[in-house]
């Protein structure tokens, strides 16, 4: 059914996301839970997310810290490590080499079977 195979797509290129997400500066979970969830196709959660981001932390793509909250707990901010940045350089050079394959793979397919 397509709609495992679009969720397994999603789950792939959604580490790539979260590191889109943040070249530009630190932001907290939510905020990246948010931004993420602005584009609609990725349909993300926050139990998708945070698993991510702790991993990607963890690896030492992200670093975090603690800032206290007056509305709560305090927030966690996740930013792009020198790794990180590094990471998400290779994927922004991969990520146009892969599409290019994929679409002359759907090019050839469609010369072949004449639609």
């Amino acid at each position: 059914m397509i709609d495992g195979w679009i969720t397994q797509l999603r789950k792939g290129v959604l580490e790539y996301g979260v590191l889109l997400a943040l070249r530009r500066g630190e932001s907290y979970g939510y905020e990246l839970v948010q931004a993420l969830q602005r584009s609609e196709d990725l349909a993300v959660s926050e139990s998708t997310v945070y698993p991510i981001l702790a991993r990607l932390r963890q690896e030492g793509f992200l670093k975090s810290r603690d800032v206290p909250s007056a509305a709560g707990p305090p927030r966690r901010y996740f930013s792009l490590t020198p790794r990180g940045k590094v990471r998400l350089a290779e994927m922004n050079a991969y990520w146009p080499m892969l599409t290019n394959a994929l679409e002359r793979l759907k090019s050839d397919n469609e010369k072949e079977s004449g639609s």
